[in-house]
């Protein structure tokens, strides 16, 4: 399950966040994002429990883009311990994506 974000609920469901949070900054008249979503739906659920995947409409909530530094969508930035640490902009394949995450996450990645 991907949960939504918002500039209202960023503080608590990605600074305050136990485990890491993977946040799609995301358009809804953006292909690549629309392409994008699969992918994360299979994180999600393959890393329950590991992961929150999470996303953030930047039309809607400017205000958490601009703090990101968010200029492209999507962006995907890993959040651990509210901070950023890796970043992957643009649509990856989801082998991609595993590999700019897996080293952040509480149990190794299969």
């Amino acid at each position: 399950m991907i949960i939504t974000v918002s500039d209202d609920t960023f503080d608590e469901l990605v600074a305050r966040a136990e485990l890491p949070v993977l946040l799609d900054f995301t358009a809804d008249w953006c292909p690549p994002c629309k392409m994008i979503k699969p992918v994360l739906r299979e994180l999600a659920a393959e890393l329950a429990g590991q992961l929150v995947v999470a996303e953030l409409d930047v039309d809607v909530n400017p205000r958490t883009a601009q703090a990101a530094g968010v200029l492209g969508m999507p962006t995907l930035n890993l959040y651990v311990g509210g901070q950023v640490v890796t970043q992957v902009v643009g649509a990856r394949p989801k082998a991609a994506i595993l590999r700019a995450i897996a080293g952040h996450l509480p149990q190794p990645v299969q």
